[in-house]
């Protein structure tokens, strides 16, 4: 049986159990498992480890709940959302300690995400309101065409561990907005965070059954039942490409609304004209932030060789700078990684470049004592092979290697089979926008550290997903259009 557990710093109690049609319950199984503390490997909460006949109870619940949730007026959803905005924002810190205390994150991070999750939120509020149709005369005359967009029904929403509070909002938000229902499976790593989200929805007057979320350590049965259920009618994922590529072949068997957010390897190109300063302050944004633990993360520095030396002593030096310990220790910049398999990964990658011939200029090697903590690392005449360069490292890793000129730069660039994010530092507006157009990717950044923004459509190319999610288009991924043609 589980129950709300108290986590130090936290004013109230957080629920461990799944919920079901409104209901906290424990596991039908009993099972439990353990959610750690990655600054030192503690347990900080056992939670309900939801079954596959939880998941199929919660899809009972989301379907049941469907018909009236669809017919809720707008601006009451809206309002719920708004409303969910408002506990969240007062809760900020509430929040931030406890994505700190889960998955390891600084403090200043935790902080930034909650006010980045909330807003899609209010976003969403506000979208809701204005879902459009149309009504036209046919052009053979004689009848007339009305367009509609209703809910998609039952979403299936799965979300990872780094963002557990955005990317839950970034789903939810328009999945409510849309007037669909919903049954969540969180990042085993990290469920506490929408668990305590569900509380605030349910606060906010989201009735029952609308959102269920089933924690689990099963997480491929458990996703394989809701998929395979007949109600389920749209999946997002958020996660790597492989296991979305698993999810996809799945979803074909019951053609589902599929938005897939997948891996990255981004690009972020410093060219001899940029302000090296603001270059420096923007490749901190882009790689450090959230840890370097983030889809978005700045993975492959290519700066132009004329100023590479300059550039990498300045970010070296920032980096290198970092206060690194417990994300919730005053004066942390930067926490440890989310678990074991996340920092092992990191010290293979950078171990495996440096061997590739790579030189470290600062950090490189992975500290002793408890925790899954990693220095901040800069490599730099690094092979455009090597593991650094090929992988997603997931981790405050920053490789640098060099170009000649723009053709080379969108050569290395695009030479990857994922294409999510790019950032481009120049001196010059109409070389940048040229260098934009010609990368391949779903979003980038021009003289930009950060592109993400619930105004604006997030999503990639190529092997980084499907869909968009955030900005008007981000409400259209749960919404179906439906065609009603009548004489006249």
């Amino acid at each position: 049986m589980t129950s709300d557990v108290r986590i130090p710093g936290l004013e109230s109690p957080v629920p461990t159990g799944l919920l079901i049609g409104g209901q906290w319950r424990p596991s039908s199984s009993g099972a439990v498992f353990d959610v750690l503390d990655p600054a030192d490997g503690t347990v900080l909460a056992p939670v309900a480890d939801g079954t596959t006949d939880d998941v199929t109870a919660a899809g009972d619940a989301a379907a049941a709940a469907l018909p009236g949730f669809a017919a809720t007026p707008p601006r009451k959803r809206s309002e719920m959302l708004r409303k969910a905005f408002e506990i969240m924002t007062a809760r900020a810190e509430e929040f931030a300690l406890l994505m700190t205390r889960e998955n390891g994150k600084a403090l200043p991070d935790a902080r930034a995400e909650l006010t980045y999750a909330a807003e899609f939120f209010r976003w969403f509020a506000e979208e809701a309101v204005r879902i459009d149709g149309d009504y036209r005369v046919a052009p053979a005359g004689g009848t007339r065409t009305v367009v509609t967009h209703q809910p998609v029904g039952v979403c299936l929403l799965v979300t990872p561990w780094n963002f557990p509070a955005a990317m839950l909002t970034r789903k939810l938000g328009p999945a409510i907005a849309a007037g669909c229902t919903s049954v969540v499976k969180p990042a085993e790593d990290t469920p506490l965070t929408a668990l305590l989200l569900a509380q605030v929805l349910a606060e906010a007057g989201v009735p029952d059954g609308v959102v269920n979320i089933v924690p689990t350590m099963n997480a491929k049965d458990v996703v394989a039942t809701a998929m395979a259920d007949p109600r389920t009618r749209k999946i997002s994922f958020t996660g790597s490409t492989e296991v979305g590529k698993i999810l996809l072949k799945q979803a074909a068997d019951q053609v589902l609304v599929s938005s897939m957010e997948l891996g990255g390897n981004a690009p972020f190109l410093v060219c001899d004209d940029a302000d090296l300063d603001a270059a420096v302050d923007g490749a901190m944004l882009a790689k450090m932030r959230n840890g370097g633990e983030a889809c978005t993360a700045a993975n492959r520095f290519y700066v132009q060789s004329s100023v590479a030396a300059a550039f990498s002593e300045k970010l070296a030096a920032r980096m290198g700078a970092m206060t690194v310990g417990r994300g919730s220790d005053e004066g942390v910049t930067l926490g440890p990684l989310v678990n074991e398999e996340t920092v092992a990964k990191v010290d293979r990658i950078v171990r495996s470049t440096v061997e590739a011939g790579a030189r470290t200029v600062t950090g490189g090697t992975r500290p002793e004592g408890p925790g899954y903590f990693y220095p901040p690392t800069v490599l730099v005449d690094v092979p455009a092979d090597s593991a650094a360069m090929r992988e997603e490292t997931f981790g405050p890793v920053a490789p640098i290697a060099t170009f000649s000129d723009d053709a080379e730069a969108l050569e290395l660039a695009n030479s990857t089979p994922f294409g999510l994010v790019a950032y481009v530092y120049t001196g010059d507006l109409a070389r940048g926008l040229r260098l934009a157009e010609a990368l391949e990717s779903g979003m980038v950044g021009i003289n930009r550290g950060v592109v993400s923004d619930p105004a604006a459509p997030f999503g990639g190319v190529k092997q980084s997903g499907l869909g968009r999610e955030g900005g008007h288009e981000g409400i259209g991924e749960y919404l179906t259009t439906k065609y009603v043609s009548f004489p006249l």
